[in-house]
């Protein structure tokens, strides 16, 4: 709760030696970022820098936003993160526009004047909150659906407003032209929209004032740090998610330095059979419980593989966060729901081999070590997305030079050369296309380790917090210099 505002949560961010990164990037780019960071100070004259969303918890721009915001306050910047209210009616709404971007239709649900009503009335009650503590030249960035509407009111209130869209689709489909047209009106007048690709900006928005900055991870956070095979078997026989014997501890580094213990254990929703053997080759997707990522198309592919003349012990596990820890997300539940049916629907020998696990949310850092050891032990880690804003999960799994399968969909095809850094599925939907390209990398040792030290080096090149970072710097001091 931020001090004197009721109903407006203030996330902690804590401070970060941006030096840490210079053994992977060299000296040369946190030297020019230090500089661009000094020219922003200059620029804000004490203003603070804000970031708005509309949760700390799951999903990338809450992670993104975890791994960023300490290397600006460790960069001196006065920076503030702070969460909208809502109920699960505006979130519903805001889950149907999420949809719409993405070009599908998610539930169906009008986007007419009663949605709207509702949308503005949410939108000017946070506001409202956020005018009792933002001053007037403070810089604000406003993420996805969930915070446009705030934009009119916060400008009028004097503040330097920039709106960032995570979303977005390469297909200007009438979904998306639904949109685009509920959320224009509240876009008219912000001096600068930031996009992860170019096809993602909409025409109301293309008038020389959006930016491309696509996502980074930190490789410094608990959820992407290096990991010993010892530890990362210790964290997942804690949790449940496989079987071996356990010598080591399971520890891992907080993002404040001190030392971490995953202690808690995974919910394991479904599993006929006893859990996956630590030698068995582990097929892994890791996302939110979101038809989108379309988790039960993953589990009929792994099946078809399994139907085919392949001997393979293989087995598959689909994790997620717990349902009730993402509070603007009122589809995971049911997405759940869903998947546990369709497995419940597989012959008895398949059903034993896939797993379907929702990970701790309490603590984001034993969350993120958690994820961390399952994808680094999995032999193939999947984002068979239908739809895929960017998708730092295949970021994650990259830098842990783990070999990728995954849909050539939105911003995963910016972070996969086919063949090369990873496999990409020319159609998400196909069952056998997916197979395939599973049993192609269970058979080839060596061209899974050819992916996966690829796939770590494009990661260190492209999607690090240093670009990023630089990136906001330069625009940082260019609105705060007017």
């Amino acid at each position: 709760m931020i001090e004197g505002v009721a109903g407006l949560h203030e996330v902690p961010i804590a401070s970060q030696s941006i030096d840490r990164l210079v053994p992977l990037v060299g000296e040369e780019p946190v030297a020019l970022l230090k500089a661009k960071a000094e020219a922003a100070k200059s620029q804000l004259r004490g203003r603070e820098f804000w970031n708005v969303n509309s949760t700390a918890h799951g999903g990338g721009v809450a992670e993104m936003l975890h791994s960023l915001m300490p290397y600006v306050r460790g960069l001196g910047i006065d920076t503030r993160w702070a969460g909208i209210e809502g109920n699960q009616e505006i979130f519903r709404i805001t889950k149907r526009l999420h949809h719409a971007l993405h070009g599908s239709r998610g539930d169906g649900s009008d986007l007419g004047d009663s949605q709207r009503a509702v949308y503005e009335a949410v939108s000017q009650e946070n506001a409202a909150k956020l005018s009792e503590v933002v001053e007037p030249g403070d810089v604000v960035v406003l993420h996805d659906p969930q915070t446009a509407g705030l934009a009119p009111h916060l400008m009028a209130h004097g503040a330097i407003v920039i709106w960032r869209c995570h979303v977005g689709s390469d297909e200007p489909t009438p979904d998306v032209k639904l949109g685009w047209d509920f959320l224009a009106p509240y876009l008219e007048k912000v001096p600068v929209n930031i996009f992860t690709r170019e096809q993602y900006i909409p025409e109301c928005c293309d008038h020389g004032r959006s930016l491309i900055v696509p996502p980074s991870i930190d490789p410094f956070s608990p959820k992407n740090q290096e990991m010993s095979e010892e530890t990362a078997r210790s964290i997942l026989v804690n949790t449940g998610i496989i079987e071996a014997p356990n010598g080591a501890q399971p520890v891992f580094t907080r993002q404040d330095g001190s030392p971490g213990r995953v202690g808690r254990q995974a919910d394991i929703v479904l599993r006929s059979g006893r859990a996956p053997a630590w030698d068995a080759p582990l097929i892994v997707q890791v996302s939110r419980w979101d038809p989108l990522k379309d988790p039960v198309g993953v589990m009929k592919g792994f099946v078809r593989l399994l139907e085919r003349p392949f001997d393979t012990n293989a087995e598959l596990v689909l994790a997620g966060p717990n349902v009730s820890a993402v509070s603007d997300d009122p589809e995971g539940k049911g997405t759940l729901d869903n998947v546990e049916a369709a497995w419940r629907e597989l012959p008895h020998g398949y059903r034993d081999r896939v797993h379907l696990a929702c990970l701790p949310m309490t603590d984001d850092e034993e969350n993120g070590a958690i994820v961390n050891a399952l994808q680094r032990h999995a032999t193939i880690v999947v984002q068979k997305s239908l739809k895929e804003g960017f998708g730092l999960t295949v970021t994650e799994a990259m830098w842990k030079a783990r070999p990728v399968v995954a849909s050539a969909v939105g911003g995963i095809r910016d972070q996969i050369e086919d063949g090369v850094s990873g496999l990409l599925l020319g159609d998400p939907r196909d069952a056998d296309e997916f197979a395939s390209a599973l049993e192609r990398l269970l058979k080839d040792e060596g061209l899974r380790t050819k992916l996966g030290d690829n796939a770590r080096e494009k990661v260190r090149e492209n999607f690090l917090a240093t670009r990023h970072l630089l990136q906001y710097g330069e625009l940082l001091a260019r609105l705060a210099g007017g």
